[in-house]
């Protein structure tokens, strides 16, 4: 690229990259003009943001990894940052290069479209703010990535806890349709309000959809067992006994127990302080317990042994010879299967309570067996297609379909070792499966007039087609009133390989933003592909001016817990690049917002979307007198 001789530039060099980029731009343009008819579709406030975006698409068509280097090598843009002002990033180039050659150069008069002229680099980010502050509303003082967080179901009546998420930062409340109901959800907004008006924080509502469900029927339960064991030292000396508590049933005990022993009121009023009262547990072991305290309708008492014991179990007071009562009915334990690589799975159109593997008359292992709340799945497998369970912890291929009877045989083929537990109303995915299903149920349909009334956003779960985004307008426009923007969820491998012509559809509201849905999105496209896949979006989104929700997981271990781990810090601060990021509910949430606050304050004064701002760096000084360091020795 250097003359060796002069070290400067070749002017045939220049007339290279000219061509090269005169020609990405004549194919820029021609984009926008066969994309007439698509532009007239999208609302006015995104015609400029949609050409963008399709011109971006244009560009990535084509590997430009060497153009870029030669940009660089003569210190010039590579274009490695125009995703949000693409045709004005690359005229932009092929004026310097131009000037560079001494040569005078105009760019081309913008020919009559829906599109109007390219968005610059000052428009580009001009849209995506206007285009954030429609749909979240306006940023705090300090930082402009809103904070998004997922309401608990007891927030409907404590304002006093929404005032203080909203102190601490909080800029939207997410309602989560498929929990609760439309009572709890205005309770919610009521107490919303009542925190806003209070603290002078205003929040925006989005409200998800829960769309189809497609999870794991029940399982048989098992038989329910109760265990008990005294406190001991590290020597197995005890130190406390266990307190059970015995009392009729539907009395819950007063205080803390090991254990709650359903027993008839009768039998109970019989007891005195001090009674030794028998009986043989599960393991036909000879256990007993003293009674130490009445209170109430029931006996505390207390055991110095390890016990376990089931309903039915007799117990008999040995001080009064013969008077015995039986345990009563514990509530059933919720069942599982267990399951190893190896195994065979049948999953069933019929939801009846799934079983385990078991051993057929002839000594052949019949497989076990689970429901699957869709029907239309069955329709749709294909052999050799992926299925996962419960997240992604259990993963298997679909060996054989049989649409008549309604099953599917399945080959774990990754569990964890020792075998993985799958329990009922588990989630189940089909990455590779094409499922005609509709992103809108009779739920969802049954939902939306309370959304509209009450929700900015509506957060559209399980959208994989441009043709889910109209069937929700149509609703939309049917119901009349105002039209809440529209969140994409991308949340399946659809989705995301269908995700410009989603857009282009979302388009046609006045206001729509992208979830990047990370737990569901890594199941579907694979854990070692999350990364690449949610900047992909981050990029797509950007080019768009659309506003991306960074969800899933955020400072999950710090709401739950109090502490976050390492990881999760350095994720929280990666989700800067996006508008809003999302925190789940939990009883340390207040804590877990105000670190994201602080968190996002500080990484947006260090970079924007892909570009480095370079602040004052405080950290470290050329002057080594200044840095706390010694001066270098004089040379011997």
């Amino acid at each position: 690229m250097i003359d060796p001789a002069s070290q400067t530039p070749l002017v045939a060099t220049y007339d290279d990259l000219i061509d090269q980029l005169l020609a990405l731009d004549a194919d820029l343009t021609a984009t926008v003009e066969q994309a007439g008819p698509v532009l007239d579709r999208v609302h006015p406030r995104f015609r400029r943001s949609a050409a963008n975006m399709l011109q971006y698409l244009a560009l990535r068509e084509r590997d430009i990894r060497q153009l870029q280097i030669a940009l660089a090598d003569l210190g010039l843009s590579s274009l490695g940052r125009a995703e949000a002002h693409v045709q004005d990033s690359v005229r932009a180039v092929i004026g310097v290069l131009h000037a560079l050659a001494g040569r005078e150069w105009a760019p081309p008069a913008t020919a009559a479209s829906p599109a109007g002229a390219p968005v610059s680099l000052l428009e580009g980010q001009a849209l995506l703010e206007e285009h954030t502050d429609a749909l979240l509303g306006p940023g705090s003082i300090t930082r402009e990535a809103r904070i998004m967080v997922t309401s608990a179901t007891e927030l409907a009546d404590d304002v006093d806890q929404l005032a203080a998420m909203l102190d601490a930062g909080m800029n939207v409340l997410r309602i989560n349709c498929a929990h609760d109901s439309a009572p709890v959800w205005a309770r919610m907004i009521d107490s919303l309000r009542e925190a806003e008006a209070r603290t002078g924080h205003p929040c925006r509502i989005i409200m998800d959809l829960a769309g189809p469900k497609l999870r794991t029927g029940p399982v048989v339960g098992k038989v329910p067992v109760i265990k008990w064991r005294p406190q001991r030292d590290a020597f197995g000396h005890i130190v406390s006994p266990a307190r059970i508590w015995l009392a009729p049933e539907g009395v819950p005990a007063p205080g803390p127990a090991a254990a709650t022993l359903p027993m008839p009121a009768a039998w109970l009023e019989s007891l005195n302080y001090g009674d030794h009262i028998r009986f043989t547990d599960t393991r036909k072991a000879a256990r007993h317990l003293t009674a130490s305290a009445r209170e109430g309708e029931g006996w505390w008492a207390t055991s110095l042994q390890t016990s376990y014991v089931a309903p039915g179990t007799e117990l008999e007071v040995r001080e009064r010879h013969g008077k015995t009562a039986r345990v009563g009915e514990f509530p059933e334990a919720a069942g599982y299967l267990t399951l190893h690589a190896g195994d065979r799975l049948i999953v069933t159109r019929s939801l009846e309570p799934g079983i385990s593997a078991q051993e057929a008359e002839d000594g052949s292992l019949i497989p076990a067996r689970i429901g699957c709340t869709l029907p239309e799945v069955f329709d749709a497998a294909k052999p050799g297609e992926r299925i996962l369970f419960d997240d992604g912890k259990i993963e298997g291929v679909i060996r054989e379909v049989d649409a008549n009877a309604g099953t599917l045989t399945v080959e774990i083929t990754r569990a964890r070792d020792g075998g993985a537990r799958l329990r009922g109303e588990k989630g189940i995915n089909l990455p590779d499966t094409d499922l005609a299903l509709s992103a809108l149920t009779a739920k969802d349909l049954a939902d939306l007039p309370f959304v509209v009334e009450h929700a900015d956003m509506i957060d559209f779960s399980f959208v994989s087609h441009a043709s889910d985004v109209e069937s929700l307008q149509n609703h939309l426009t049917a119901l009349g009133g105002k039209r809440p923007g529209i969140v994409l969820k991308i949340e399946t491998r659809r989705a995301f390989e269908r995700l410009p012509e989603i857009v282009l559809a979302a388009m046609r509201e006045e206001t729509a933003g992208i979830m990047i849905a990370r737990g569901d999105l890594a199941v579907e496209v694979g854990w070692e592909r999350l990364a690449e896949i949610q900047e992909e979006i981050l990029w797509l989104a950007e080019a768009a001016h659309l506003p991306v929700i960074w969800a899933t997981q955020v400072l999950e271990s710090l709401a739950q817990t109090g502490l976050p781990s390492r990881s999760e810090i350095t994720d929280a601060a990666m989700g800067e690049r996006a508008e809003c990021v999302m925190l789940n509910k939990g009883p340390h949430i207040v804590e877990a917002i105000a670190v994201l606050d602080s968190i996002l304050t500080r990484m947006e004064s260090h970079q924007s979307k892909k570009r480095a701002l370079l602040r004052r760096l405080r950290s470290w000084s050329a002057d080594l007198a200044k840095a706390g360091m010694p001066e270098a020795a004089p040379a011997s």
